[in-house]
């Protein structure tokens, strides 16, 4: 385990531990507060993210950050990550090898930022942290406690941009927090 962000910004920037690595622009870490009570998780960076180096930043990010907005979250006090540190070819879900690779420096992520809550953006995040038994239909909107922090699985923003139907669960699931 790392003991400080600066080490483990490292680590993850010089990855080699998939194949993810070798089609990336940049490893898309994790962005805002280091302190933050709440943190997102979601799956994996695409390709303004890939681009940018910086979580949701592309359409579903700009949707996400409305959200925010529209619900008094400042982005700047929550902290983002995802399941995976670079992106899938294709915009595909991450494999569950590539995951695995990851999960490591996602937990530590998790260590040092110690949220209070954790809000897991879609199927991906939800079943590589919680568990492949959960589905994300049947888990969207309910908290469930673990070791002390409370989970929220929500919509990722990308599905509310093919089924705007999913825009106000998404909302009243960002209210709840």
């Amino acid at each position: 385990m790392y003991q400080d962000w600066e080490e483990l910004e490292e680590v993850c920037k010089n990855c080699r531990k998939c194949r993810l690595c070798t089609n990336r622009t940049n490893v898309v870490f994790g962005t805002g507060n280091r302190n933050a009570e709440i943190m997102f998780i979601g799956e994996g960076p695409g390709a303004d993210e890939d681009a940018q180096g910086i979580p949701f930043v592309g359409k579903a990010g700009k949707l996400m950050n409305m959200a925010f907005e529209g619900v008094g979250i400042k982005r700047e006090e929550v902290y983002i990550a995802n399941i995976v540190k670079c992106r899938p070819p294709g915009n595909r879900n991450p494999e569950d090898d590539e995951a695995e690779a990851c999960m490591d420096y996602l937990r530590n992520q998790v260590m040092l930022v110690k949220p209070k809550k954790i809000v897991l953006l879609g199927s991906v995040a939800l079943k590589n942290i919680l568990g492949k038994e959960y589905g994300i239909t049947a888990t969207r909107g309910k908290k469930i406690e673990k070791k002390g922090i409370i989970y929220l699985p929500t919509w990722h923003p990308a599905a509310l941009l093919r089924d705007e139907s999913k825009k106000i669960d998404f909302w009243n699931d960002l209210k709840s927090i």
